[in-house]
């Protein structure tokens, strides 16, 4: 990797912040803001989310659990992983991983760690999505979904994974990043 030896990009100062829209799943607030130069942004919109909890899981046999619902905001069905809202303070982000996991497939146990965190727009967003790898997960239950969830379980081998992956059959970003980053470090 090449190092630059140019000057770092500054922070921003926020000279002041203005709510102008709060619901529980949407939240935007216009920060007013200095640059680094001394320019001002009198206008910039930020949209608050809570963490995002992702789950890589893996099954005993080395089978991916993944999930299929609807997506409203694109209209159409697609392979995810096993992911939710860190939206019960009291829970770590690894007990809302593991929680997410259950409820949405029945399946937890298992060695977990993490995986990768990355940000869905971080020009835009303030929140983190925070993906955890769960190693040797079995069925210990049935799902227990929300009222607005219709979700199906699906196993699949590593070249099914990788199949789904190539032909678009996934196409939530912060999902397919960590699959993509397990299979590039666990390869043979």
């Amino acid at each position: 990797m090449t190092v630059s030896a140019g000057n770092e990009p500054g922070s921003w100062n926020t000279l002041s912040s203005e709510y102008l829209y709060r619901r529980p799943w949407l939240t935007m607030r216009q920060d007013r803001v200095r640059l680094p130069n001394n320019r001002i942004i009198d206008e910039y919109y930020v949209w608050e989310f809570p963490p995002w909890c992702n789950v890589v899981a893996l099954t005993k046999t080395g089978e991916f659990v993944l999930i299929k619902q609807y997506r409203h905001g694109i209209g159409m069905v697609h392979y995810e992983i096993p992911a939710g809202v860190h939206d019960q303070p009291e829970e770590s982000l690894l007990e809302a991983a593991r929680r997410e996991l259950l409820e949405e497939t029945g399946f937890g146990g298992g060695r977990w760690s993490p995986l990768m965190k990355l940000s869905a727009n971080p020009a835009l967003q303030d929140n983190i999505s925070h993906t955890f790898l769960a190693e040797g997960v079995e069925k210990i239950g049935k799902q227990s979904l929300d009222a607005t969830e219709e979700i199906s379980v699906h196993l699949a081998t590593r070249e099914e994974l990788r199949t789904i992956l190539r032909k678009g059959g996934m196409i939530q970003a912060l999902h397919v990043a960590p699959l993509l980053k397990y299979l590039m470090d666990t390869e043979q």
